[in-house]
C-alpha cells in the first residue's frame, strides 16, 4: 500500500475541499492522494493539488505524519497565490470517462458533515492558525452520532 499526502489550502477561513463519488457513495475530502516512486511526500502534496485542482502551491508545513493500515498519511499546509482560483481537475489513476472527482469548493468547518470533520481532525487542521479558537468557539455544538 502506498503513503499519501492531503493538502489543506485555505482561503477566508474557507478549506478547499472535494465532492468525490466512489461506487455511489459520495463525500468530500482533501486534495491529495498517492506518493509515487522516487517522489517525497511534498512533492506528492504539490503534485496532487495541481492535478486535482489546478492550483500553484508552496508548502507553509507539515501538519501529521499519520500511520494507519500499514501506509504513512502526511497532511501540509500549502499556500496558493491569491489570483488562482480552484477548478475540477483529475485524477490520473482513475478511468477517464469514471472520474470521481464531481467539484471542488471552498467550505466551512461548519458546513462539513461531521464524519468529513473527523478527517480534518485527524490530518492537524487544529494546527491551521485560527482553527483551534474557531473550535474553541462553538462550545458544546459538537455531537456523535448515537
Amino acid at each position: 500500500m502506498r503513503n499519501r499526502s492531503v493538502v489543506f489550502v485555505i482561503r477566508n477561513k474557507k478549506i478547499l475541499m472535494e465532492k468525490l463519488c466512489y461506487e455511489g457513495r459520495t463525500f468530500y475530502s482533501l486534495p491529495g492522494g498517492r506518493v509515487e516512486d522516487g517522489e517525497t511526500p511534498e512533492q506528492a502534496a504539490i503534485r496532487e493539488l495541481k492535478e486535482e485542482c489546478g492550483l500553484d502551491g508552496t508548502i507553509v508545513k507539515k501538519l501529521v505524519e499519520v500511520y494507519s493500515n500499514g501506509r504513512t498519511e502526511y497532511a501540509f499546509e500549502v499556500r496558493v497565490p491569491d489570483y488562482q482560483n480552484p477548478i475540477k481537475g483529475y485524477d490520473p489513476e482513475e478511468p477517464i470517462d469514471n472520474q470521481p472527482i464531481k467539484d471542488v469548493l471552498w467550505m466551512e468547518l461548519r458546513e462539513m458533515p461531521e464524519k468529513e470533520r473527523v478527517f480534518m481532525w485527524r490530518y492537524g487542521l487544529l494546527e491551521i492558525e485560527g482553527f483551534f479558537d474557531e473550535v474553541l468557539s462553538w462550545g458544546n455544538e459538537i455531537s456523535y452520532p448515537r
